[in-house]
C-alpha cells in the first residue's frame, strides 16, 4: 500500500510542511503570540506562541498524515482499497493545512479572512467530494462506515455507503447554505444526520437480514 502510493505521500509531505517555510520567512512579522483557535462567529478565542504555529502544527498535521497511511497498510483488507480512494484521503489533510495555516497567518499579520466562512465552506466541499466516494468505497477496516453490522455484511455495507453518499452530498450542500447564512445550530444539526442516520440505516438492514435468517 504504501510503495503504490509513495509518490503522492511524498508530495503530500511536501505540502503539508510548506507553512513552515513560510513561518520561516515571515517570522519577523509574525507576533510572539498567534490565533489558532476561533469560535463560530470567527472571533479568536485560543492563542499559541508563533514557535508552535510555525512548526508544531505542521509537524503534528504530517503525523496524522503518516498515521493514516501506516494504519491503512496495516489493514488486512487493504488490498480492497480502490486507489482513487487512496489518493482522495491522502490529499485531504494537505488541503486542510494549506488552508488553515493560511488562515492563521493572515490573521497574525493583520489581515483577517473569515475564518466562520472559509473552514465550513472547505468542509463543505469535502463533505460533496468524499459524498460521491462513498458508494465506491468498499468493505474494510480503516476506510468508510465501520459498523459491526457493515463489516459483517458486505451487502449492508454497500447498500449503507451508497445511501451515506447521497446523504453527504445533501449534507455539503447544506454545510455551504450554513456557512454562508451564519446559521450555526444547522452545522451541528447537519453532523448529527451525517453519523446518525446511515448508523440507524445499518442497523435497520441489520435487524431485517436476521429476521430473514
Amino acid at each position: 500500500m504504501i510503495k503504490k502510493n509513495l509518490s503522492t505521500l511524498i508530495i503530500t509531505s511536501i505540502i503539508i510542511l510548506l507553512p513552515v517555510l513560510a513561518g520561516i520567512i515571515l517570522w519577523d512579522r509574525l507576533p510572539e503570540v498567534i490565533a489558532t483557535h476561533f469560535g463560530a462567529n470567527g472571533e479568536p478565542n485560543g492563542w499559541s506562541s508563533r514557535a508552535f504555529v510555525v512548526f508544531g502544527l505542521p509537524c503534528i498535521l504530517l503525523a496524522v498524515q503518516w498515521v493514516c497511511m501506516l494504519g491503512t497498510n496495516a489493514d488486512p483488507k487493504r488490498e480492497r482499497i480502490s486507489p482513487k480512494m487512496m489518493k482522495l484521503v491522502l490529499w485531504i489533510i494537505p488541503v486542510i493545512a494549506c488552508v488553515t495555516m493560511t488562515l492563521v497567518y493572515s490573521e497574525a499579520l493583520g489581515y483577517p479572512l473569515k475564518m466562520g466562512t472559509v473552514m465550513p465552506v472547505l468542509i463543505g466541499v469535502l463533505l460533496i467530494i468524499i459524498g460521491n466516494y462513498l458508494p465506491k468505497c468498499r468493505q474494510s477496516y480503516t476506510m468508510g462506515i465501520k459498523l459491526p453490522w457493515t463489516l459483517a455484511d458486505e451487502d449492508n455495507w454497500n447498500r449503507t455507503h451508497r445511501m451515506a453518499g447521497k446523504l453527504w452530498v445533501i449534507c455539503g450542500v447544506a454545510f455551504l447554505l450554513a456557512a454562508f447564512l451564519r446559521i450555526d445550530w444547522l452545522i451541528i444539526a447537519i453532523f448529527v444526520v451525517m453519523i446518525a442516520v446511515p448508523t440507524l440505516y445499518s442497523y435497520v438492514l441489520h435487524v431485517r437480514r436476521s429476521r430473514e435468517n
